[in-house]
């Protein structure tokens, strides 16, 4: 099977398709989640021969000094074909910074997920990834 890797964010219903399909439809909400993929700072899909999206990956943060991996996420009918891989390759390649500049690029991944980020020269450094949940009605 043919698969591209295409510069852009995914559309919303596209992104809420890949995340349905491995079960992380509460990780999103739906009233935000087109104006946060327009606010990426990069994004890759991967498409099949028939132009669906298999794959997404994309890049939150400043873009100068600080940028974070976000939402990598393969249809699992394609896991295990190197997508993943692909993609944040590829995203990495868009990130690059012009001239004698260090862009941080940060991420969280699952322990499924370690492997791939390794074979890429992320490293975990003594680092602890942790987050915290603020929403709008201050809890």
């Amino acid at each position: 099977m043919t698969l591209r890797i295409l510069d852009r964010a995914p559309s919303a219903a596209e992104h809420a398709a890949l995340a349905a399909a491995v079960g992380w439809q509460s990780h999103f909400d739906d009233e935000v989640r087109a104006a946060s993929l327009r606010a990426s700072l990069a994004g890759v899909v991967c498409v099949d021969a028939g132009g669906d999206v298999v794959g997404m990956a994309r890049a939150v943060g400043d873009g100068l000094q600080y940028a974070y991996v976000q939402d990598v996420i393969v249809d699992p009918e394609h896991e295990g074909s190197g997508i993943a891989t692909r993609m944040v390759e590829r995203l990495l390649e868009l990130l690059q910074p012009q001239g004698d500049v260090e862009l941080f690029v940060g991420l969280f991944a699952s322990d499924a997920a370690v492997g791939v980020y390794e074979s890429l020269g992320f490293t975990r450094e003594d680092a602890v990834g942790m987050h915290r949940r603020l929403r709008g009605d201050g809890s």
